[in-house]
């Protein structure tokens, strides 16, 4: 190897000196240090989000039992919430653990289809991504 090059004689790199392993191993650790509070801090958040039903774009429209938008008054259909869901809320009623507080379980059937519906440029739709993301 050649000393002055920090070429090896096979023309790769040379071997990295134990001062520069050290100096990238503390940026690697002070990396893991700084990325895992915003994470929690993103998963926090994420159970924070809201989630419209309907959203503003549904102009005051029912939801159907497969979660679909129907006009107010068809039979079956149920009525918009009068507050968004939370993240949270969204996650358990999606994994069948319940309706939240003053929803009954058919509205909440109706309600998780509809939020199974929502579609990029949808209200809601990037809190119910978010959701979706492995941890």
């Amino acid at each position: 190897m050649s000393g002055k090059s920090g070429k090896s004689e096979a023309g790769g790199p040379a071997n990295p000196s134990r001062r520069t392993v050290l100096a990238l191993g503390a940026v690697a650790a002070s990396t893991v240090v700084t990325i895992r509070p915003a994470l929690a801090q993103t998963a926090g958040s994420i159970l924070n989000c809201e989630i419209p039903v309907p959203g503003p774009q549904a102009g005051g429209n029912h939801i159907a039992a497969d979660g679909s938008l129907v006009p107010p008054g068809t039979p079956g259909s149920f009525a918009p919430l009068a507050r968004p869901l939370t993240g949270e809320e969204v996650k358990v009623m999606l994994r069948g653990g319940g309706a939240p507080a003053g929803v009954d379980s058919q509205s909440a059937h109706a309600y998780a289809n509809y939020i199974r519906r929502l579609q990029s440029g949808m209200s809601g739709f990037t809190c119910y991504a978010s959701l979706q993301m492995p941890r």
